[in-house]
């Protein structure tokens, strides 16, 4: 999917860009696999708000996107490559040979008419779901599942792939877009190829306006406060004084000082971390 560049004929379109949405094949998505998302605009059910720049943003609605795939031996054909607006990725509509129609994340070069299949007997191809067991070393994968049968949670977002580096047993290496190198059981299951829409991260939004309609709100540096809102507030100048580094508006250390005291039960997968030198 190419960029489209703006002519600056206004402030607002001075480097600003677009996606040509040349793979997309219909802007009307099927109707039976929506759900009205709930905007919250970061607050919690007492509403008080736990995620700080948020709310606004148009409205959308979520495509219920199939990351089990778990319809083995059942073949498929993508009808639609679609635009979905709580992802980076894009998604294709996939209607079985059974009748069943179920979304999925688009692979890079996947098109309309093409077809795919899940199950440990389905071909190396892109789209193509099959359990690590079946996949060979060096496949590059995605939509990868961490607990079988459980749903893919890793590789997701466009323009993300992940390599499958080892087989031992019962369990597989594999390396993330990250660097880091996890532990998955062979019998997870993960998708054939990249996660397609490469160009979404070089798009260039060019006026805030357009970052608002995603339902972002402005963020104020701490620096230009007063000292009762943030500790970095307040004194001549723009230099932090007063306090030994950067702190968050509740005087907690931040921008990279490590506050985690324990460890995770998912260390013990993490063969090597992402920064490590």
């Amino acid at each position: 999917m190419a960029i489209k560049n703006y002519n600056p004929t206004s402030p607002g379109r001075r480097d600003a860009s677009v996606l040509d949405y040349s793979e997309i094949t219909t802007n009307k998505p099927y109707k039976a696999l929506l759900v009205s998302k709930k905007h919250t605009a970061g607050r919690n059910a007492q509403g008080k708000i736990t995620i700080r720049r948020r709310g606004g943003g148009n409205k959308s609605k979520i495509r219920m996107i199939d990351f089990r795939r778990n319809k083995d031996g059942v073949p498929a054909k993508v009808a639609t490559i679609e635009y979905d607006p709580g992802r980076t990725a894009n998604i294709a509509l996939l209607h079985y040979a059974d009748g069943d129609k179920r979304y999925i994340l688009a692979p890079l070069g996947l098109k309309v008419g093409d077809q795919v299949m899940s199950g440990e007997g389905a071909d190396i191809r892109p789209g193509n779901c099959l359990p690590i067991n079946s996949i060979p070393v060096g496949t590059m994968i995605h939509n990868v599942e961490m607990v079988p049968g459980k749903g893919a949670q890793l590789v997701r977002s466009a323009g993300a792939a992940a390599q499958l580096m080892a087989k031992e047993g019962d369990q597989a290496q594999v390396r993330l877009p990250s660097g880091e190198v996890r532990i998955i059981p062979v019998s997870a299951k993960a998708t054939i190829g990249q996660v397609g829409n490469l160009d979404f991260q070089n798009v260039s939004y060019g006026k805030a306006g357009k970052v608002r309609h995603l339902g972002r709100r402005p963020k104020v540096r701490g620096s230009v406060m007063n000292p009762v809102d943030h500790p970095h507030g307040g004194g001549d100048g723009k230099a932090p004084v007063g306090h030994p580094g950067p702190l968050t508006p509740w005087g907690k250390p931040t921008l990279g000082a490590k506050t985690r005291k324990t460890k995770k039960q998912s260390d013990k997968y993490i063969v090597r971390r992402r920064n490590a030198k």
